[in-house]
This record gives C-alpha cells, structure tokens and sequence, in this order.
C-alpha cells in the first residue's frame, strides 16, 4: 500500500452506502493508503438548491467511518468562507502533505464531461490526479468541451484514470424521499446515519 491519499468531495446528503463502497473500490485500484471525505457546504455546482445544515452532514459522514481505518473525514471546506472550489482544497491539502505524496480527486462519470466549466481546471489537473468512478460497461462521453479547454495530454490522463467500480443503486435524493414518506432506510446508509437522521428529524 502506497502513501496516496484520494480526497472525495460531494454534499452527502446523506452520505450512503454506495458513496462508501465506491471510495472504497478506487483506493484498493489506486493503492492509496486512505480516501479522505470532505462535504462542500457551498458547492458551485448546486448553488440554489437547499442543503441540509453542512455540520448535520459533517457528522454524519464521521459516523459513518468510524473504525474505518483507512477513511476519515475532513472540514476543510466548512472552515473555509464562499464556495467549495475543489482547487482550493486541493491546494490547501498539498500545503499540508507536501511535494511528495499523491493525490487524487474522485469523480463521478456523469462530471467528467462537465468538467470544462470547474474554477480553474487546467490547474487542478495538474495539481493532482483526477479519478473518474464509473460503472462497468461506462462509455466515455463527449469530451470536445474539455479538449478545447485542456491540452491534448491533460485529457489524455483524464481518460487513463476512468476506473470501474461496483454498480450500487443507492440515491442520495431517493433516500430523503423515503424518510419524508415514512418508509425504512436501513441497509442504504450505515446504521449509525440512519440513527442520526432519525435523532434530528432530518429530512421530514
């Protein structure tokens, strides 16, 4: 096992069991010693749609690794004023770690074609390896909006870093459905969130 770190960033809203199994399937590829969670208060992408308190979801992404020894948590970008730009935290990360260790920036393959518009992207993917998690059997979509963006090799690792991971139907949306309805969610997230949600009536 390497030094790696890979950092995953998303509102995890609640944070489920696919975000952790997926997390989990990109380290293993990617030999990295541990993936780090960061929940985006303001996220660029979202602004406009109401979010659930970005400290109900801090904690709940800390209850859910808990006595995972290689996932932990981090609050960077709660400490940090304005909106999430991944960058930043990217860069604030490379401070911290130094020149030496790698890192990565997991994606989700519905981003990858979107990624021409992220605050500073030329600089991002040079400032650290951008992973994108897909299912099996995942076409590479239309990337001519990166390719007049980016050079022709940064899209080249972009394309080199596609990694399959497990198909899991889990929906962050479909489970604040069900626990506004009254229906049960234990088994889509981690039995600590799902009592979490349940202690602060999130969600109704």
């Amino acid at each position: 096992m390497g030094n790696g770190i890979a950092l995953f960033g998303g509102t995890f809203d609640p944070i489920h069991h696919g975000h952790l199994i997926v997390a989990r399937a990109v380290v293993e590829q990617l030999g990295y010693a541990r993936v780090v969670l960061i929940p985006a208060p303001n996220p660029p992408h979202k602004v406009g749609r109401e979010l659930t308190d970005a400290t109900h979801r801090l904690e709940m992404a800390r209850r859910a690794v808990e006595g995972e020894p290689r996932f932990d948590v981090s609050d960077i970008e709660l400490r940090r004023p304005g909106l999430s730009y991944t960058i930043l935290t990217v860069e604030a990360f490379r401070r911290e770690v130094g020149p030496d260790v790698p890192l990565a920036w997991i994606i989700g393959g519905d981003s990858l074609p979107e990624l021409h518009s992220w605050y500073r992207i030329g600089e991002l993917v040079d400032a650290c390896r951008i992973v994108t998690a897909v299912r099996a059997g995942y076409e590479t979509p239309d990337l001519s909006a990166l390719r007049r963006t980016l050079a022709p090799e940064q899209v080249d690792r972009l394309c080199r870093d596609i990694l399959p991971t497990p198909v899991i139907e889990i929906s962050a949306t479909d489970i604040r459905r069900r626990v506004h309805d009254g229906e049960s969610i234990r088994y889509l997230v981690p039995e600590s969130v799902r009592a979490y949600i349940h202690d602060h009536n999130l969600y109704k």
